[in-house]
């Protein structure tokens, strides 16, 4: 990377998730030889100085005014980072000309981005140019999708030291979690459900589990959306609401990657609820709410919990890799996060994301944390954001 003024921008600091990101880079790293420099940037310079004091930042952090909507004013800022750390969302609104300005200017990008058909678009569009330029383009570098794809990743290692070979199927299972979905998420189902409505070949791609690996067609997945009781852990399982991208993330990597975990992999992500008639009631009304996840009064953009309801939240997903000769051996693999899962720990993620960033030797394109950053990133989790990755038995 050629030198620049700034090693990270952080783009939508004055929002909700993006004051807590520069919060993170600030209080994280202040002092210490391996801090990048940073900025803080938004459309309002009085709104950054605002949250600059409020988070307790240095007066000399770096301020950098810049409108979602003048393209000129995102190649100026790009021209000055290595790195772009963005919350704007929903990114199918806010995006398309940051994406654009990273990959014209070959500055890295990250999001927290959860809108497939989006994503579909940009690849199209953008990959190609991306690798020409050099910009790494990462989406969803959050909650979703970052503990399923590199959870399944490190499965996928774990099963080759066991069995010599990758599983051809591997169960995502969320054991527990405690938090709250971000006003981010909220707002970008409901644009994308917006979008269908006026383009039904949105339908399609929400559909496909392939619609991120263009020109490839795996097997038939299993779908999620049923409830069922899975005998070998004694749980009900029920539908996920993020399962839709993170399953998506997860085969999109495989593909770029060149399918290490071979070109007939089976994945699916489920909840679990408990043994008995109660665990089966309990999958059932989840199911249920499938049809409206985030209720009459969904968080709004901005929104979010309290500082102590981020720092008391969790999360703990079962990774279960079946082994390669189809008989009854399981491995499992879990992933665990401290902090509420949309924002305490999605903030230190993405901005793990773009420190990796910063040292990884990878080709431009449009990809994912998985494949342009693996285990690289999984150990900067480990040591910085405290979330865990290890076999279980």
């Amino acid at each position: 990377m050629a030198d620049t003024e700034f090693d990270i921008i952080v783009y939508g600091a004055t929002g909700y998730t993006g004051r807590l990101v520069a919060e993170y880079l600030d209080q994280h790293y202040a002092g210490r030889d391996d801090a990048p420099k940073w900025a803080m940037a938004g459309r309002s310079l009085a709104k950054l100085e605002a949250v600059r004091d409020e988070i307790g930042a240095p007066a000399t952090t770096p301020l950098v005014v810049a409108n979602a909507d003048d393209p000129a004013d995102l190649e100026a800022m790009c021209a000055r980072t290595k790195v772009v750390l963005t919350t704007v969302g929903p990114y199918q609104l806010y995006g398309d000309n940051l994406v654009a300005a990273c990959v014209k200017t070959g500055t890295d990008y990250a999001d927290l981005c959860g809108e497939p058909a989006w994503m579909a678009d940009k690849i199209a569009e953008h990959h190609e140019a991306a690798k020409a330029s050099g910009a790494r383009i990462c989406f969803s570098s959050g909650f979703d999708s970052i503990p399923f794809d590199l959870g399944v990743m490190m499965t996928q290692k774990a099963a080759v030291a066991r069995w010599g070979k990758p599983s051809p199927r591997i169960r995502g299972r969320v054991r527990a979690m405690k938090g709250t979905f971000s006003g981010g998420t909220a707002a970008s189902l409901g644009a994308t459900m917006k979008a269908a409505a006026k383009s039904p070949s949105i339908i399609n791609v929400l559909r496909d589990p392939f619609a991120l690996a263009p020109g490839f067609a795996g097997p038939d997945q299993p779908s999620g959306m049923i409830p069922k009781y899975e005998k070998d852990i004694d749980k009900w399982a029920a539908p996920f609401v993020m399962a839709p991208i993170n399953t998506k993330n997860v085969h999109r990597t495989n593909f770029l990657l060149g399918h290490p975990y071979g070109t007939d992999f089976k994945y699916d992500e489920m909840v679990l609820t408990s043994p008995g008639e109660a665990g089966k009631k309990m999958a059932e009304a989840a199911a249920e709410m499938m049809k409206n996840p985030f209720g009459a009064k969904p968080p709004k953009p901005g929104e979010g919990p309290t500082k102590e309801e981020r720092e008391t939240g969790f999360y703990d997903v079962l990774f279960v890799a079946h082994a390669p000769d189809g008989g009854e051996d399981t491995l499992h693999f879990g992933v665990k996060g401290k902090y509420d899962p949309g924002y305490g720990s999605t903030s230190r993620m993405l901005s793990e994301t773009g420190i990796a960033l910063l040292a990884s030797k990878a080709e431009g394109g449009v990809g994912t944390p998985g494949s342009f950053l693996g285990e690289a990133l999984v150990e900067r989790l480990q040591e910085h954001a405290e979330i865990s990755f290890a076999v279980e038995d």
